[in-house]
């Protein structure tokens, strides 16, 4: 895709973020739930596989080009990008790269129109940042594979079609599978919406796995070797997350600007005093630095030179630097900020999230230390 047409796309997100979805999100928090004609929208634009192969019908967007939508994405509710998030992302991906020419010609063209939801099934109540101990089973029977076990926190499970299940086939930590698996599955049943903190309207659940038999010709990749899959497109999706807090901080530091400006106490602005301006200044640094941190991580990735230590960077510092900015956030709004009918406020709980998903910030810290001490020659 030619930079032209790539901008003109950008610009399109961001009149659509701005002027249908940024206005509706008081009701996406208090019905939690995004509307229909929301959806649709996004579906018409081509968002539900602007990361999926041209050829299936997506974008086959680059990860440059990829976190510059994520900026404009995260300017408004999370759910909105959740909405179609995994289509794009993690449970897509895995497909698009992994998955041989029958299952990405089956499932990714009606991923990639909206027609599909497909959910990714890795984390479990012991298997979350590391999956090495995961507890879901899958055991050979015939041709099939029966699995067994439960899945925890799996964003878009009350609405998926697909389910991308990662499921233990053999007794090595890592010996890992992965595996197609329809909603509609005999066995297969997703337990009720978990109520959060934050991000309401994207729906998150358990997903329960009671000998569930699912087709040989379903399993991704070779038998065994899902982890490193899996670890791959997480990658891919830690950069995505931390563009997401680039566009959620830019977000957060507007309405700060625009409040300092205009509130007022003792007959002067509060933007006025230089403790608040500090605070604005400090969020602006920080804002910055997350976006170059970012576009250079995405280059690098895209040129191969590094696809695994500056996408753990790039979250670490933005989701990080996310609720930070978030913090200043309703401290410059005052009072009005712990109202939750103010923006900054659903803001700050939104933020927090992405702290924790798709590897902690001490997952994080832990994969970069050991990335730099390898280089060093260290075992």
């Amino acid at each position: 895709m030619d930079a032209e047409s790539f901008d003109q796309i950008v610009d399109a997100v961001r009149r659509l973020v701005r002027d249908l979805v940024v206005p509706r999100e008081q009701e996406i928090e208090e019905t939690d739930a995004i509307p229909d004609d929301i959806r649709a929208a996004a579906a018409d634009m081509g968002l539900f596989g602007y990361a999926l192969p041209e050829e299936y019908g997506g974008l086959g967007v680059s990860m440059s080009e990829d976190v510059r939508l994520a900026f404009e994405f995260g300017y408004t509710a999370p759910a909105f990008r959740s909405l179609f998030g995994t289509n794009n992302g993690i449970a897509g991906q895995v497909i698009a790269r992994f998955g041989d020419e029958a299952q990405r010609a089956e499932f990714l063209p009606a991923l990639a129109a909206g027609k599909a939801v497909a959910s990714f099934a890795l984390t479990e109540s012991e298997a979350g940042s590391d999956p090495s101990g995961m507890r879901t089973t899958a055991r050979r029977d015939g041709a099939d594979w029966v699995l067994d076990g439960t899945k925890r926190y799996i964003t878009n499970a009350p609405l998926a079609d697909l389910f991308v299940v990662f499921a233990r086939t053999g007794t090595e930590a890592r010996e890992i599978s992965a595996f197609l698996v329809d909603a509609a599955t005999a066995g297969l049943t997703v337990g009720p919406r978990d109520a959060k903190m934050g991000q309401h309207g994207a729906w998150t659940a358990e997903v329960h796995l009671d000998g569930v038999r699912v087709p040989g010709a379903r399993m991704v990749g070779a038998e065994g070797r899902a982890f490193r899959s899996a670890m791959t497109v997480l990658s891919r999706g830690r950069l995505h997350i931390a563009a997401l807090c680039v566009g959620l901080s830019q977000r957060v530091l507007d309405e700060s600007v625009a409040h300092a400006a205009a509130s007022r106490q003792g007959g002067r602005p509060i933007g006025e005093f230089q403790l608040v301006q500090a605070m604005l200044a400090e969020s602006y640094a920080e804002l910055a630095a997350g976006r170059a941190l970012v576009l250079d991580a995405a280059a690098r990735y895209d040129s191969g030179a590094d696809t695994s230590r500056g996408p753990s960077a790039a979250k670490l510092y933005c989701s990080e630097m996310a609720s930070r900015i978030t913090d200043r956030g309703v401290q410059v709004h005052g009072g009005l900020g712990y109202l939750s009918t103010t923006p900054v406020e659903r803001l700050f709980r939104d933020a927090r999230l992405y702290r924790i998903y798709e590897g902690t910030s001490e997952v994080q810290k832990v994969l970069i230390a050991r990335s730099l001490l390898r280089e060093a020659g260290m075992r």
